[in-house]
C-alpha cells in the first residue's frame, strides 16, 4: 500500500499526522510520501518537498509565488503519477492540491481531499472543478458537508482533530503560574497572527487596543505568544512605538496563553477555533492587504467570517473587519466581556455546543472514510 500526501502549512501538517497514524492501523506496512512538515516526517511520512512551501496568504502574495508553485505542482504530478500510489490525499492548501488532484484523477489514481477550501464562502464555481477532481470530500465542519451533499459530490464529516485533543476548560491559574502572570488582575491575550504580513497589519492596532484598555483598568496584563522567532523582533519593534505597556511576549505556545486569558483579541483563522475549544471570550479582527480585500470584498457570499460565528450559525463574537480593525472598535468589545458577565457567558453556553458537535474522533473518521473509497 503507497499513500501520497500534500499538506500545506503548520495546520495541514497536524492533520496529516494525526490521518498517517490512524492509517497505519488498517495498513501497517503502508509506505507514505508527499510534501509534509516535522509532524508528518515524524509520524512516517517520506517528504520529497516541505510543507512551507505551499505557505502563502492573499491573492497578490499568491500572484508573486505562482509560476514556483506551477512548477512544483507539475513536478509532483509527474513523480506522484510514476510512483503510482493507491490513492492521493491532499491536505489543505486548496488552490494548489485541486488541480493536482484533478491531474491525478485523470490518470486513474484515487484522489481525497482533506479541509473544505471556503467555496461555501466565496468563488461558489470551483465545486463543479472541486467535483472533478475529488473522489472524497473530508470536511471538518458540519456546514461544509451540507453543501457538498447539495452538490453530489462524495462527503464525509470528520469533525476536528482540534475538538477530540481539548477535552474542556483549561486551568487559568496554572497557565498565568507558568507565564509570570498576577493570578488576580484581568488578563487578555493578543494574537494578530502568525504571518509577518498579519503582523504588520494587526499588530500595531492590537497593542493600541491595549494600551487603551490599559487607561480603563489600570491593573490588565498582556501576554502575546510570538508565533515564530523571525518574527520577535517585528514585534519588539511595534512594542518600542507604542510605549510601555504591561505585556508577556512568550515564545509561541498559544494555548497557554489563551488559557490564561480572561479574553482574547485575536485574528481570524484556525487559532479562533482552538479559543472557541478553550471556552474563552474573544473578539475577531480581519484585514488583509487593502488589494486583495477590495477583491475579495466582491466575491464573498456571506455575512460572517469567524468559525465561532459560522460554527454557532449566529453572530456570537463580534467581528471587526478590515477598516473596523481599530482600537476604537476593538477596545470597548474586549471591555465589555472584561466586565459584563452575562455576555461572556452566553458565548461560552454557545461554545460548548459546538465543541460538543465537533468532537468526533476525527483522525479516525477520516481513515475510516479513506479505507472505505480504497474498498469500493
Amino acid at each position: 500500500m503507497k499513500i501520497a500526501l500534500v499538506a500545506g502549512e503548520a495546520s495541514g501538517d497536524v492533520l496529516g499526522a494525526g490521518l498517517i497514524t490512524a492509517l497505519k492501523q488498517y495498513y501497517p506496512d503502508a509506505e507514505f510520501v508527499g510534501v509534509a512538515g516535522p509532524k508528518m516526517i515524524a509520524a512516517g511520512c517520506t517528504s520529497w518537498h516541505s510543507a512551507d512551501e505551499l505557505a502563502v496568504m492573499g491573492l497578490f502574495e499568491v500572484a508573486k509565488h505562482l509560476p514556483r508553485l506551477l512548477r512544483l505542482r507539475k513536478k509532483l504530478a509527474a513523480r506522484i503519477i510514476s510512483e503510482q500510489p493507491d490513492v492521493f490525499i491532499g491536505i489543505d492548501a486548496p488552490e494548489f492540491n485541486t488541480g493536482l488532484e484533478l491531474k491525478l484523477r485523470e490518470q486513474g489514481i484515487k484522489t481525497v481531499h482533506y479541509v473544505s477550501p471556503s467555496v461555501w464562502a466565496w468563488r461558489r464555481r470551483r465545486i463543479v472543478k472541486i467535483g472533478k477532481s475529488v473522489d472524497l470530500m473530508l470536511t471538518l465542519f458540519p456546514f461544509e458537508a451540507k453543501f457538498y451533499e447539495e452538490h453530489n459530490i462524495p462527503v464525509s464529516f470528520v469533525g476536528h482533530p482540534l475538538a477530540d485533543d481539548i477535552k474542556g476548560k483549561p486551568n487559568r491559574a496554572n497557565a498565568r503560574k507558568e507565564l509570570g502572570l498576577s493570578a488576580s488582575a484581568p488578563v487578555v491575550a493578543l494574537l494578530p497572527g502568525s504571518r509577518s504580513g498579519e503582523l504588520q497589519r494587526l499588530g500595531k492596532p492590537f497593542l493600541e487596543t491595549a494600551r487603551q484598555l490599559q487607561s480603563q483598568l489600570s491593573d490588565v496584563q498582556f501576554v502575546l505568544p510570538c508565533a515564530r522567532p523571525a518574527l520577535r523582533p517585528q514585534l519588539e519593534q511595534l512594542q518600542k512605538e507604542i510605549g510601555p505597556l504591561p505585556l508577556h511576549i512568550i515564545d509561541a505556545d498559544a494555548q497557554t496563553a489563551m488559557a490564561a486569558a480572561d479574553v482574547v483579541l485575536i485574528a481570524s483563522g484556525t487559532a479562533t477555533l482552538e479559543a472557541l475549544l478553550l471556552r474563552r471570550p474573544m473578539v475577531v479582527a480581519y484585514a488583509l492587504a487593502p488589494a486583495s480585500y477590495k477583491i475579495l470584498i466582491r466575491l464573498v457570499k456571506i455575512k460572517q467570517y469567524s468559525l465561532p460565528n459560522l460554527l454557532a450559525g449566529e453572530n456570537t463574537v463580534v467581528e471587526c473587519t478590515q477598516d473596523d480593525a481599530t482600537p476604537e472598535k476593538m477596545a470597548p468589545a474586549v471591555y465589555d466581556l472584561l466586565t459584563r458577565p452575562k455576555q461572556r457567558d452566553a458565548m461560552l453556553a454557545a461554545f460548548a455546543d459546538v465543541h460538543k458537535q465537533l468532537r468526533q474522533g476525527a483522525s479516525d473518521k477520516a481513515a475510516e472514510a479513506v479505507v472505505k473509497l480504497l474498498a469500493s
